[in-house]
């Protein structure tokens, strides 16, 4: 059996994840203008809200916006729920409605819960921040010994390892469950740095589950058992389940839905827990997420009296200091001065606030988590399918705006352009398969690019005939399966069997004398 290289991909390079973080900021309430219900905001006459309010803003936006399944929303202000509701349904094929007790996958707002972990441990003295990795976890491996040696607790939650976007995420997504810890710890040694270590942000995932590998050792237990004995039980969050493995009747969650072609359901268990879940596995309602909430805007301390302790002050603001800065426009509404990543939260300024905020998607899946700890505010929205990304934007936003008295937005306008541009990228994506439909019959050495493509982490990539066509086929993520279309030359579309993301790809090949160190091959997302 030949074997032939196969370039390092990532979930970064397949998946078109359209963030819309801090792209749409409004204040809104209802008002009846010609039969029309508009959202509009007087900066002068709303300096707080009440949760009937709230919920008109919710409703409005349901309303108005396209891909909505089930929608939960919890915000607290003054240390206390002022409001935690649901909407929607949990799922098309049971339409019983989403309460504020349902349980939605948060994915990576789970980092937040892994970097608290690491707090409780420092506060007991059994860590410190600064700790090298390679003092509890000896085997331990990236890129070159000097990284290796000088990689600290800090640089595995600050995405700024040097390594690119989403590096090595394909261990686990969209399945690849045979991958093990000793395959993650080993696996970083493969990749090509894109920047120099502490330079540059990159987003990554795989670093937190080395995170969550240490509180694993230090504790002497998992990292799941950990977040319950020190985190969920404690706070009583008793809708919360740090894997979906825990959750013994599913009908109670949320279920993921997809888009793709048209409106389904995903099967639960795409909500994949890794190795250890610390990077993006837990499940929460939207009344438990305004506990945690709670829980950091009183600087750790928490129940009826505060008089209980989760985390001291000391590691509240260690988790809140920008370690990784990252480059942002300036918002001239917000007045905004500076952004980056700290412990598990991005960090930036908003009207002179503090803003600490986290997002989370998974398939089917987009949460996020918002707070302004200077006039104790904690907003957290969540929703079961791909498209509601922008009624998690707009509902998030126009509270904070409201909350901080800035000026009035139109949302109607901003969330029709961020559609158009959606409908833009979806025109794209028919020009593509357009292009391929006309190379159908076009002839060309399919042999050439039959073989087994090994990569050092991933395993075996095989590029194979099947009844006369060519078929990509990953061993250690069988649902990276596709029949390859030819596009342009040495490029070819990928068509997933796969069809709960949005990430159908093209393969190009160095093939021939140009290919150097054997045959070769790159993938890139259809969608940017």
């Amino acid at each position: 059996m030949k074997e032939i290289l196969i370039t390092t991909i990532c979930l970064a390079c397949l998946i078109s994840c359209k963030n819309t973080n801090d792209k749409i900021s409004s204040t809104y309430i209802e008002q009846e203008s010609q039969d029309k219900k508009i959202l509009v905001s007087n900066k002068d006459d709303i300096k707080q809200i009440n949760s009937n309010q709230i919920d008109s803003i919710v409703k409005i936006a349901i309303g108005d916006l396209e891909g909505v399944v089930g929608f939960a929303v919890g915000v607290v202000k003054d240390g206390k729920v002022l409001h935690a509701k649901g909407y929607g349904i949990k799922s098309v094929n049971t339409n019983e409605k989403v309460t504020k007790d349902t349980p939605f996958a948060i994915a990576s707002n789970t980092k937040a819960f892994t970097t608290a972990s690491l707090a409780i441990l420092v506060d007991r003295k059994k860590i410190k921040w600064t700790d090298k990795v390679v003092k509890f976890i000896p085997e331990f491996k990236m890129y070159n010994d000097y990284v290796t040696n000088n990689f600290t607790i800090v640089d595995l939650l600050t995405h700024r390892s040097g390594l690119g976007l989403g590096a090595g995420d394909l261990m686990f997504f969209p399945d690849g469950s045979d991958f093990t810890m000793k395959d993650v710890l080993t696996c970083f040694q493969y990749f090509e740095p894109s920047s120099d270590f502490r330079t540059q942000y990159d987003y990554d995932n795989l670093l937190y589950l080395v995170a969550g590998e240490i509180i694993a050792r230090v504790s002497k237990q998992s990292w799941k058992s950990f977040v319950h004995k020190e985190i969920i039980n404690p706070l009583k969050m008793k809708n919360t389940y740090s894997e979906i493995g825990e959750v013994i009747n599913l009908d109670k969650l949320a279920r993921p839905h997809s888009f793709q072609d048209s409106l389904v359901p995903i099967n639960h268990t795409q909500i994949n827990s890794g190795v250890n879940g610390a990077d993006g596995s837990i499940l929460s309602s939207a009344s438990d997420m305004c506990i945690w909430m709670l829980a950091h805007l009183n600087e750790g301390k928490y129940g009826n009296d505060l008089k209980k302790q989760l985390f001291s002050k000391e590691q509240q603001d260690e988790m809140w200091h920008i370690y990784t800065p990252i480059k942002k426009k300036s918002n001239s509404r917000y007045k905004n001065h500076f952004s980056g990543y700290g412990l598990g939260w991005y960090l930036s300024d908003v009207m002179g606030n503090l803003k600490v905020n986290h997002s989370g998607l998974g398939p089917g899946m987009v949460s996020e988590v918002i707070m302004i700890p200077d006039i104790e505010l904690g907003i957290v929205v969540m929703s079961n399918s791909m498209k509601s990304y922008l009624l998690n934007a707009v509902v998030s936003r126009t509270l904070i705006d409201t909350f901080l008295n800035v000026e009035k937005y139109d949302y109607l306008k901003k969330a029709k352009d961020i559609q158009n541009r959606v409908k833009k990228e979806d025109s794209f994506t028919k020009e593509v398969w357009e292009k391929v439909e006309k190379n159908k019959f076009k002839s060309f050495a399919k042999e050439s690019y039959i073989g087994i493509y090994k990569d050092p982490w991933f395993g075996k990539i095989e590029i194979y005939n099947r009844k006369g066509d060519l078929w990509f086929k990953s061993y250690r993520s069988p649902k990276l399966n596709g029949r390859m279309y030819l596009y342009d030359r040495d490029t070819f579309a990928i068509k997933w069997e796969y069809r709960d993301m949005n990430a159908d790809a093209f393969a190009t090949f160095s093939i021939g004398p140009q290919a150097k160190n054997g045959r070769k091959f790159i993938i890139r997302p259809v969608i940017t």
